[in-house]
């Protein structure tokens, strides 16, 4: 199940429909990296229910046709240059969704069931812009009460990075449900780790509870730092200045050039 970050990525192919968290729930940025070396195309990115520098990225790099999100953000360090770009020259497509609707064609797919039903959207503009999203009435109401329904988002792979996993496969979550939703709703889940261990998460009365069963999982590697240079909540800081410098290159498609050599080619053969 432990396997290297080039095994992992290979895993991804060309045309996927990968589910990524918000950068708060831990990115497999070593990962992301190694799929920019790889050269992937074509990606659907689904940002649950934003993304960040890591859609920015994959972007910026050509590897994306597809986003769907209810936000990328670089926090204080927006705008995204390279989203930015990308959307007013009209080389992804966009699916602009709202944070609870992400969530719940991500339910509806872990429930294997075919949509979901959400209230709090009727009369907003975004259903203009999603034909797929249909209103019906509440069948158990006697008045009329519309409800929106949202169809399944059915991911074909989940990744994320995660402080820790036994050589069973398990990997342990703690308290980031969301992780688990967007696991059980995806065909397969990658993981990056900041630790192996031996013992069996599973076993371990104080830890299961936060555990993600093997059943989900598709493939580990061992990456510490594997975040870097994003905060990890189990794990080091955002590295501010990197992310200052990210922005200031990513400014001209020249200076992205740059970053990428300097930061995604180079550091994988230094």
């Amino acid at each position: 199940m432990n396997i290297s970050i080039e095994e992992l990525v290979k895993m991804i192919g060309d045309g996927a429909k990968l589910a990524v968290p918000a950068d708060y729930s831990g990115i497999a940025m070593e990962a992301t990296r190694a799929l920019i070396r790889k050269g992937v195309k074509d990606l659907h990115i689904v940002g649950v229910p934003t993304s960040g520098l890591q859609s920015e990225l994959l972007i910026g790099a050509g590897c994306v046709s597809t986003f769907e999100s209810s936000a990328l953000t670089l926090g204080e360090y927006n705008p995204a240059p390279r989203f930015s770009h990308a959307i007013k020259e009209k080389t992804i497509r966009l699916i602009d969704a709202t944070r609870p609707a992400i969530h719940a064609g991500l339910q509806a797919s872990q429930k294997g069931i075919p949509f979901m039903p959400l209230r709090g959207i009727i009369g907003s503009d975004i259903l203009q812009h999603h034909p797929e999203w249909q209103i019906m009435d509440n069948p158990f109401s006697e008045d009329k009460d519309p409800i929106v329904v949202i169809p399944a988002i059915k991911p074909d792979i989940a990744l994320f990075h995660a402080p820790l996993a036994d050589r069973d496969g398990n990997v342990w979550i703690g308290r980031r449900r969301e992780l688990m939703h967007l696991a059980q709703a995806s065909k397969t889940t990658l993981v990056t780790v900041e630790k192996m261990v031996d013992t069996n998460l599973l076993e371990d009365e104080t830890m299961a509870a936060g555990v993600l069963s093997s059943l989900y999982v598709g493939g580990i590697a061992h990456c510490p730092k594997g975040s870097w240079p994003l905060d990890f909540w189990y794990g080091d800081k955002e590295d501010g200045d990197h992310l200052r410098e990210y922005k200031e290159k990513a400014r001209t498609e020249e200076g992205f050039d740059e970053y990428l050599q300097e930061f995604v080619y180079e550091s994988a053969s230094s």
